[in-house]
């Protein structure tokens, strides 16, 4: 079985039938071919993120476990039962005593963590946040994987509400903790968005945290629908989250066309695992929902990693690294930005449809 056949049919376990919405252009310099595999030797990658039992992540592991196949290197996966702000320090400590080459890291935090991570670049261990940045505090790390641009996903999200409820109406956003780097960043993002002319009918009456905890979610979404019987969508950046709001909606029938709903229903959007979400999407409970291919996240940030541990790429604003095309997102060079960013492409759609 061929490379991309496998590294496929690992996304679709993960996530059904997906098709991409596109990429954004990559820059060049005199990166190695994407030929050019790096061999990692004895090199050993550990993944750290928020919290462990989570399917986003469980998805993702699936991209460090085919690179570990490709490259050569040692892999493994440790962290937290609960997505806290300080639980993944003790994890990171064992690493540095342990002598890991690189920590892929979802940070929970985007201070907590800052000193223990120094602790580790001080023992020559390359530091790479994927999915969750330390906004603000970047210089504790190396680079960030991000699969998205944090700085239009807030307006992503909000025009994907807004056509839904034709540009009117209460909604309301549930997220993940209330430290979460990339919720607290995509939710500033929403608050901006929704200021817009565009969005004067639009009102955003509540935000509230599931802390990525199943119950937790579908209790605060029901609560949601209890102190806002008139609220027209819920926006969950968070595929726990998304979840929950989903069951909540159905639990209570209010979803669009539900036998309780007013109107046109609660509509629920957010990011979510198309797996998980499958019999919502096909039977109308939600319309859709967006995400990347969390695998492909996970093989990049390996890559990377064993690039750097080379010593045949170093981080900086306007550096390059190529890297394979994937089954979902065409590669080639990559281009570094700003505060040590690489930017994978763009979300995918997930709907009744595919």
């Amino acid at each position: 079985m061929t490379r991309k056949s496998i590294f496929a049919l690992a996304a679709l376990a993960a996530f059904g039938a997906i098709a991409p919405l596109g990429c954004k252009p990559a820059g060049k310099d005199g990166a190695a071919g994407a030929g050019d595999a790096p061999k990692s030797g004895s090199s050993r990658i550990v993944f750290i993120p928020k919290n462990m039992g989570n399917p986003y992540f469980e998805a993702m592991e699936k991209g460090f476990q085919q690179a570990s196949k490709e490259l050569g290197f040692e892999f493994s996966t440790t962290g937290p039962a609960v997505a806290e702000p300080t639980a993944q320090i003790s994890y990171i400590k064992d690493e540095i005593q342990r002598g890991a080459t690189a920590i892929v890291i979802a940070a929970n935090s985007v201070d907590a963590l800052n000193g223990t991570l120094d602790e580790a670049r001080a023992k020559g261990i390359k530091i790479i946040t994927v999915d969750s940045d330390l906004t603000g505090n970047e210089t504790h790390r190396d680079l960030g994987v991000l699969a998205c641009d944090f700085d239009t996903m807030g307006d992503f999200l909000i025009e994907q509400m807004g056509a839904i409820m034709n540009y009117e109406g209460k909604f309301a956003i549930l997220s993940a903790t209330t430290d979460a780097p990339n919720q607290n960043k995509w939710i500033k993002g929403m608050q901006a968005a929704v200021k817009n002319p565009k969005y004067a009918k639009m009102q955003l009456v509540d935000v509230v945290y599931g802390d990525d905890k199943d119950q937790k979610s579908l209790t605060e979404a029901e609560a949601l629908l209890t102190k806002h019987p008139d609220l027209k969508g819920i926006i969950a950046p968070t595929t726990v989250g998304v979840y929950g709001c989903a069951k909540a909606v159905e639990q209570a029938g209010v979803y669009p066309g539900g036998k309780n709903a007013k109107g046109a229903g609660v509509s629920v959007i957010g990011l979510g695992v198309a797996k998980q979400m499958q019999r919502h999407l096909k039977d109308g409970i939600v319309p859709k929902v967006f995400l990347w291919d969390p695998a492909e996240q996970g093989y990049i940030a390996s890559y990377a990693a064993v690039r750097m541990a080379e010593g045949k790429f170093t981080p900086a604003d306007g550096a390059t690294i190529n890297i394979p095309d994937l089954p979902l997102t065409k590669m080639g060079d990559k281009k570094v930005g700003k505060n040590n960013v690489l930017i994978i492409g763009e979300p995918v759609e997930y709907n009744k449809g595919n």
